[in-house]
């Protein structure tokens, strides 16, 4: 099973390299967001916890977003891998994924890490903001904390996987083809 977490600050090109690789390699989208989103829609226990927390403004608990991970690993045992996007965030995380994926048999392949000059990140955020509508895509300061706060928040995250031996630092920049080129280079070797 391949099992990819891909990574990168905003503006990396996260989701549309996350597209090129589930149709290259028929993986399943893990994204925490929706998985937040649909367990809440479905009223699921953990879906209705998440939303007691996020009622109030909080974070959502790990073990609630592992509960949920875990849910969706275990209805799609037949997936010939996943794409974790958005989580895992903390070196706890990583340690609660790798504790169920290992459980489960099917540990983290890779840490596919998009790496983007910081004036590239904003310019692609301003301009993704004209079409989007994002607020947090259109104010230059806000975009530029925000990409302070991934590189504070993901560092230890990026040593952890290097540990592993799983952390590939990806060059990011020029066209999409270019970028999807690299990612596939380093998942052949993984095979």
């Amino acid at each position: 099973m391949l099992n990819i977490v891909l990574f990168g600050p905003p503006g990396a090109g996260k989701g549309t390299q996350a597209e090129f690789l589930i149709s290259s390699y028929e993986l399943i989208h893990l994204s925490t967001g929706d998985l937040l989103r649909s367990e809440i829609a479905a009223g699921s226990g953990l879906g209705m916890e998440a939303k007691a927390y996020m009622d109030k403004g909080e974070l959502v608990p790990d073990e609630v977003v592992i509960g949920m991970i875990e849910n969706k690993l275990e209805a799609n045992k037949n997936a010939k891998g996943f794409i974790f996007d958005g989580f895992p965030r903390t070196t706890d995380q990583a340690k609660a994924l790798d504790v169920l994926l290992n459980r489960l048999g099917t540990p983290i392949t890779a840490m596919l890490s998009l790496e983007v000059e910081k004036q590239e990140l904003i310019d692609r955020l301003l301009s993704r903001g004209k079409n989007s509508g994002r607020a947090d895509d259109q104010d230059k300061s806000i975009i530029e904390n925000r990409i302070s706060v991934y590189n504070e928040k993901t560092s230890p995250l990026i040593e952890y996987y290097k540990k592993q031996d799983k952390y590939y630092g990806i060059d990011g920049m020029g066209s999409i083809e270019d970028i999807a080129g690299r990612l596939k280079e380093i998942i052949e070797k993984q095979n």
